[in-house]
């Protein structure tokens, strides 16, 4: 039982990271104006962060219940939940406020048109390489949480 629901949260959580990453977020920015595009991903992005901290928590009990893991096996489940849930906070903590007050100052002739759309790319940049390397350890956590 509890080997079945560490993999349906794991496969919840790493689910959850590729729709928004990867079909979800294009989507928007595909048929929406950047403005509109940015303010919907944010709401996603930021009930993202928080399912991520949910499923960490939920997924460290529920590891550290099991008796069906190993030593090795049961810390590797630990780094890969530690690494998801710290590239998540560090977007939702560190990025994307950073780029919401850039966003901000930017007023109506839009982010692209100001002087700080350099440091705006760069950490949108730095932004999509944490949303990879969280897709890439769903994919580690949802083979190593069966």
């Amino acid at each position: 039982m509890l080997a079945n629901t560490r993999l349906l949260l794991a496969t919840l959580w790493a689910g959850s990271v590729w729709a928004v990453s990867y079909l979800a977020a294009p989507s928007a920015f595909a048929v929406l104006d950047s403005t509109q595009a940015g303010n919907v991903v944010g709401v996603m992005l930021t009930r993202s962060a928080w399912l991520a901290i949910a499923l960490a928590v939920l997924l460290g009990l529920l590891v550290a219940r099991s008796v069906d893991l190993d030593a090795r096996r049961r810390r590797w489940l630990y780094w890969i939940v530690g690494g998801m849930l710290a590239c998540s906070l560090v977007v939702y903590l560190g990025l994307q406020p950073m780029m919401a007050a850039i966003r901000e100052s930017a007023g109506p002739a839009g982010v692209r048109a100001s002087p700080q759309w350099g440091t705006f790319a760069a950490l949108h940049g730095v932004s999509q390489v944490l949303y990879l390397a969280e897709s890439i350890l769903g994919a580690m956590l949802v083979v190593k949480a069966r």
